[in-house]
C-alpha cells in the first residue's frame, strides 16, 4: 500500500489531499487548504506553507508526493511568487525524504477526464466518481485530489 500527498501550491491557498493506493484500489483519506493570513509578510507566508505541509506529512505519513508544475502566465512576477510557494511545499516534503513527482495541469486534467483542457466542473464530477468519499469544498482542494489521483494512476510508469 502507498499513501500519496497531492499538493496544489499557492501563496494564498495551497490545496492538499491524501489518498491511499493498493493495487487498482484508491481510497480518499483527507484533504483541505492551507490558508496563510494575507497580512503576513511574504517570508512568513512561505514558512506557514512549509509548516502546514510538514505537519501533514507528520500526521499522515505519505510515501510519495505529487505536486502541480506551475504554468507560466503573462505576469512573470506572479509566476515567480507562485514558484516560491511551490518551493516551500516541495522543501517540506523533501526534508522528510519523500519522493516528489511533478505534473503539468493539462496532464492532470487529461489523466482524469481524457481532455487536457477540462474545466473545474468536469474534474469535480470525475473525482466524485473515482473517490465518492471525497467532497472538496474549494477548487484548490479538488485540484490537489486530482493531482494525487493522477500520480496514483501514472506512478507505476514513472
Amino acid at each position: 500500500m502507498k499513501r500519496i500527498i497531492g499538493i496544489d501550491p499557492g501563496l494564498l491557498h495551497t490545496g492538499w489531499a491524501i489518498i491511499e493506493v493498493a493495487g487498482s484500489s484508491r481510497k480518499y483519506i483527507a484533504s483541505g487548504v492551507i490558508l496563510p493570513p494575507t497580512k503576513m509578510e511574504f517570508s512568513q507566508r512561505l514558512a506557514y506553507i512549509f509548516n502546514g505541509i510538514n505537519e501533514l506529512c507528520e500526521k499522515f505519513q505519505p510515501n510519495e508526493c505529487a505536486i502541480e508544475i506551475i504554468f507560466v502566465n503573462n505576469n512573470s512576477k506572479t509566476t515567480l511568487l507562485l514558484g516560491h510557494a511551490r518551493a516551500a511545499a516541495i522543501t517540506a516534503v523533501a526534508v522528510k525524504e519523500i519522493p516528489v513527482f511533478e505534473y503539468e495541469p493539462n496532464k492532470v486534467k487529461k489523466a482524469l477526464t481524457g481532455m487536457g483542457h477540462a474545466d473545474k466542473d468536469q474534474i469535480y464530477k470525475m473525482l466524485s466518481i473515482l473517490l465518492p468519499d471525497a467532497h472538496p469544498k474549494t477548487s484548490d482542494e479538488s485540484d490537489a485530489i486530482a493531482i494525487a489521483l493522477t500520480h496514483s494512476n501514472t506512478s507505476r510508469y514513472v
